[in-house]
This record gives C-alpha cells, structure tokens and sequence, in this order.
C-alpha cells in the first residue's frame, strides 16, 4: 500500500458507526490499517468491531448517545488508552424527524440538533483538546484528521428537513471554525455532503448504478474517500466542503457577493434601499436564492430528492 495512503499505526473514532455509512466508513479506515473505535448506540456497535476484527483489523466498541458530553472524552480516552493515539475522527451519528416548518413540534427540532450539531461538536471538542495538549508535548503539529458529515439539505433549504437542514448547515460552519482554531497543532477538518442508500434515506434514493459495478448509491462509495481524506495524502485539504456520490466526487466553491449596494452619503434611508435594491429584483427568477440548485445538475443516477 502507498504509504501516503495507508493508515497502519493510526487511530480513528466513528460515530454512528454501527450501520449504514458509519458502518461502511470504519471497515474502509481499517482496511487501510487504522485501528478503530466504533460509536453507536446499541449492540450493532460490537457487531462491526466483530466485522472488522474478522477481517484482520483492530477495533473497540463504545456504546453511548453522542449529544452527551462526556461521551466525546470518553471516546478519545478509548482511542488514547487502547490504541496509543487518537488521528481521526468521523462525525457521522445522525437522526432525522422530516417535518414541514408548520407541523415541526419541539421535540423534532430538539432531536435532530441534538444528535447532529451538538453530536459533531461534543466529538469534535475533545479531540481538539487531546491534539493541543499532544502538538504543545510535541513541540509542533501532530496528525489530526476531521471528517464531518454535513449534506446537500443545507446547500438547498430542504422544505420538508428544516431542523436537519439547519443542523447540517451548522455542521458546515463547525467544520471551518474546527479548520481555523486547529491548523496551528496540524489538524485538517472537512466536511462531506454524502448520497448514499441507508436505512435513513432508504426513501430518499431510487435504485442506480455506476461505473465499477458498483450500486451508485452504495455507502462504501463515501467510505473509500472518508479513508483518503483521513490518509497523509490529504495533508493539503482543510476547510473545504465535498459532495460525493457514485463515481462523483465534487468540491463546492465558498460562496461569493453577487450585487452591492452602497449609500450614496454614508447613511442609507429606507427610500433609497428601496430605489436602488427594487429594482435589482424586479422580475427575477423566484429560484435564484441563496440555495444552490446549480448542484442539481450533478445528478445523473436516477436520485429522487436530496438531503442524505
């Protein structure tokens, strides 16, 4: 194996990893030799340790809901104590409770950030701790690796995924605050907007294939490019955002000022927004917002809606 490549002597943690991408996600970082802590809720978590463990690699379940925050502490501990290292971590863990704006209750909002953002920030913080505390021991940088799940929901706005959405959204902004406060100790986040069929977008995908003979919408897909964003190879990618999917994988651009408008004295009054915005937005395509419909195009394997 390339050695820029290979994860031998490296350690990840995966949340949600005892099914679906998670799941495919761990099997890909151990196939490339990492040694891995997989996190979900139940019994499905020793299910794939059993998995990967078949298959010649090294892994420790840990059991627990990712929104606790003690939890985050208790998975570097596993990874620090068992292993001798903690280098990767994949925030994957996830819930959905699909609901339009108007029919949202509390619980579903409540849910969805709970598991997801505050999931991804609960990880997320206590591996940022051990990797300061490792780079000041060092001297210099150390080997850290983020890989946040976020999704195409909040490039478009999902009507009927306002609090995945949102909490996808938040996810994004937490992966560039993650990219920002730790590439001074060497640590590369990034975060990727997977489709991918599992029991959570089971409804979300129509059937497909792709080049490879492969199904297009297969998780492993996403997992072969969690284990190179999380390889040596990857050293130069931080703070970007992926969408990737069947033989695709695309690089989304920041986004861009379109129009400004400035005060011709300073100070604007509300007639003179009105005279010079107005008219910016007469007749303009009711589709043209801040949702990046271009991504669309992208689809070519049969998908029948985002938010994966």
């Amino acid at each position: 194996m390339n050695a820029d490549l290979s994860l031998a002597g490296r350690t990840a943690v995966v949340t949600g990893a005892g099914a679906g991408l998670g799941r495919s996600e761990a099997l890909a970082l151990a196939a490339r030799g990492a040694n891995v802590v997989v996190n979900d809720m139940g019994p499905a978590a020793e299910e794939v340790v059993t998995e990967i463990k078949a298959q010649g690699g090294q892994a420790l379940a840990v059991t627990g809901d990712v929104s606790d925050w003690s939890l985050g502490e208790q998975l570097v501990s596993a990874a620090v104590d068992t292993f001798g290292s903690l280098d990767i971590v994949v925030n994957n863990a996830g819930v959905l409770r699909d609901k339009m704006l108007f029919n949202l209750a509390e619980s579903d909002w409540d849910d969805v950030i709970r598991v997801h953002l505050k999931g991804h920030a609960v990880v997320s913080r206590a591996a940022a701790v051990y990797w300061r505390g490792a780079s000041k021991a060092a001297g210099g940088p150390v080997y850290g690796r983020v890989i946040n799940t976020a999704s195409e929901a909040f490039l478009f706005g999902s009507a009927g995924q306002p609090n995945y959405s949102a909490a996808k959204a938040g996810i994004v902004a937490l992966t560039l605050s993650t990219h920002q406060g730790l590439a001074r100790y060497g640590v590369k986040a990034n975060a990727i907007c997977p489709r991918a069929r599992t029991a959570m977008t089971a409804e979300s995908f129509a059937e497909g294939t792709a080049p490879g003979g492969l199904d297009s919408m297969a998780p492993e897909r996403v997992g072969t490019f969690v284990g190179y964003l999380a390889s040596p190879a990857a050293e130069n990618i931080s703070g970007q955002v992926f969408i990737v999917y069947s033989d695709v994988v695309a690089l989304m651009a920041a986004p861009v000022v379109e129009q400004k408008f400035t005060a011709a004295d300073g100070v604007f009054s509300v007639e003179e927004l009105d005279s010079q915005i107005s008219p910016y937005f007469q007749g303009r395509d009711p589709y043209q917002t801040y949702a990046a419909y271009s991504v669309a195009s992208l689809d070519n394997t049969g998908t029948t809606k985002f938010g994966g």
